[in-house]
């Protein structure tokens, strides 16, 4: 049996675009026994929000003034980012924080600010679905350590060496998100370290995606996390129940506030007990 697992899910907006004060918050959850802090990745945001911080220099500062939480991006959309700058980014970031690295990667959006169209991105889902996958395998090619050859019409690596290696083994944790229902995301996630379902409306939706992930991972006993977005308030029990792992305590991106994130952090995690068999932290399973 195995605690369900908390963490806070933080948009670096306004008052939370400063790097300084997120690194406070994630030692203050530390302190107050929350295992996690994640953070959003966007270059911008729909009104009234106008400040943006940007989410490696600020888990940069929280793995510097943390020792135990979990931290990474939750999640990145890799087609806007080069796959080689990440796979030096991801393992300085992981060898930094001592192994603490959890990678949330997805396809993006370009509904909520427009930035993958403002910035020159590729907007079609099938196409940035291609370079998120090809993006995984060049990412897990170099956290290999080896040589990567990797040609294609998107990304070139020719015999780059990624070294130091990750913490981590074979590297860093990696979590797909994706819509229930859609099946390609799920297919993904399979073949990773977990799932973010997002916008869940009930357990039993969670409950699908789990027996769906399961059978398609039948052939390894590899631990395995569903960390599932929630509003502080909301009770985590049916959903961990359904198979979650980890509950995000998920903040309105419009009126979220330094206030607002410290008022439930003090509130704690959850403290349930609920009979998930085996121990399903990935960084405890693959820190050597």
């Amino acid at each position: 049996m195995t605690r369900l697992r908390s963490a806070l899910w933080l948009p670096l907006f306004d008052e939370l675009a400063d790097p300084t004060v997120v690194a406070r918050l994630g030692a203050e959850a530390e302190e107050a026994g929350w295992h996690g802090v994640f953070v959003w990745d966007h270059l911008r945001w729909r009104e009234p929000v106008r400040q943006v911080a940007d989410p490696w220099i600020t888990l940069a500062a929280i793995a510097t003034a943390t020792d135990r939480v979990r931290l990474g991006p939750m999640v990145t959309p890799l087609s806007r980012r080069r796959p080689a700058k990440v796979a030096r980014e991801t393992a300085t970031l992981d060898r930094l924080s001592r192994g603490r690295l959890t990678l949330g990667v997805g396809l993006g959006s370009d509904r909520f600010a427009g930035e993958l169209a403002a910035t020159g991105e590729e907007v079609d889902d099938r196409q940035r679905g291609r370079l998120l996958d090809e993006s995984l395998e060049i990412l897990a090619a170099a956290w290999s350590g080896r040589p990567v050859h990797h040609r294609s019409r998107n990304f070139t690596v020719d015999g780059i060496t990624f070294l130091p290696r990750p913490v981590q083994r074979p590297g860093v944790p990696v979590w797909a998100a994706g819509l229930p229902g859609n099946v390609k995301p799920l297919r993904r996630a399979a073949q990773h370290d977990g799932f973010v379902p997002v916008d869940l409306d009930h357990p039993d939706q969670l409950a699908d995606i789990v027996a769906s992930i399961t059978g398609l991972r039948r052939k390894t006993t590899a631990p395995y996390d569903i960390a599932v977005p929630l509003p502080p308030g909301t009770d985590p029990a049916p959903y961990a129940r359904a198979g979650a792992t980890w509950w995000l305590a998920e903040f309105a991106s419009e009126t979220v506030s330094m206030d607002q994130v410290r008022g439930v952090l003090r509130d704690g995690p959850a403290d349930l007990g609920i009979g998930i068999e085996g121990d399903t932290d990935i960084g405890i399973e693959r820190i050597r």
